[in-house]
């Protein structure tokens, strides 16, 4: 995982700009929620910093410095949020925080980065012991059944074309996975051709593997490390979840 953010660190927010629609979730959440806020997995703090912006204290947590490196430059460019922020540079399912939270999030597709069973109980064990007695968990996944039942293609996919914002270039991603149904991995090539001003082109690979979820599997995870499922929904506007729900969005708290 770290390896591939590494790459990507320098395109992730230009690529993710458009990506806006679960903020309006987390600053309801985070006024609903009393107590500060932990993002893990922050990265260059997309949800962090405008949770911070709002008023809130948030600490994140990463350990890939790249990422990070990106969430510092933007910090030097807003010095009044320095005071609501925290990040540190760590493996969530080692490091110990002496505090509690009122509300942990495992932001857009987060968890999916755990594959191993251990791992995942790693994590979501020492986010229990970090939660405070009336706090929440709030986890964004994506819906596993829909791409389950879908067709299996090992096509070159056109993802978005989107400017790299330190060099101007343009930047064309495109993907090529395959998706293990036994194993319920996905095996993503992730392909960054970077295009300058004069057509040359320099190409920045990124493989990557994610896991997906299902809920009757997530909820026993939960149920295993001192969670109790409060409510799932199929959007960020806490729309009915549904086998065609595009997101799986789900609300614990400590048992």
């Amino acid at each position: 995982m770290s390896a591939f953010y590494t790459t990507v660190a320098r395109f992730y927010d230009a690529e993710n700009r458009d990506k806006t629609d679960d903020l309006k979730m987390y600053f309801r959440l985070a006024a609903e929620n009393t107590g500060d806020i932990l993002d893990v997995g922050c990265g260059t703090g997309r949800v962090l910093i405008h949770l911070a912006q709002q008023g809130h204290r948030v600490c994140g947590i990463d350990n890939n410095p790249a990422m990070l490196k990106q969430l510092e430059r933007k910090l030097e460019r807003l010095p009044p949020l320095r005071d609501r922020i925290i990040a540190v540079e760590a493996d969530v399912s080692r490091h110990n925080f002496e505090r509690r939270f009122g509300l942990i999030l495992l932001t857009y597709n987060a968890l999916m980065h755990f594959i191993e069973q251990e791992r995942q109980i790693a994590l979501l064990g020492r986010l229990r012991s970090w939660l405070a007695a009336d706090g929440k968990l709030v986890i964004d996944l994506p819906n596993a059944g829909p791409v389950f039942a879908s067709e299996d293609t090992d096509s070159l996919v056109l993802e978005r074309i989107f400017l790299d914002d330190e060099s101007g270039h343009m930047i064309m991603l495109q993907s090529v996975s395959a998706l293990d149904r036994a194993a319920q991995l996905l095996h993503v090539d992730w392909i960054y051709d970077e295009i300058d001003g004069e057509g040359a082109v320099q190409r920045h690979l990124a493989p990557h593997t994610l896991r997906y979820f299902f809920l009757p599997e997530l909820q026993l995870l939960l149920e295993r490390c001192g969670f109790a499922l409060e409510q799932v929904f199929g959007d960020t506007e806490e729309g009915d979840y549904s086998a065609d729900s595009e997101r799986m969005i789900v609300y614990a708290g400590g048992t």
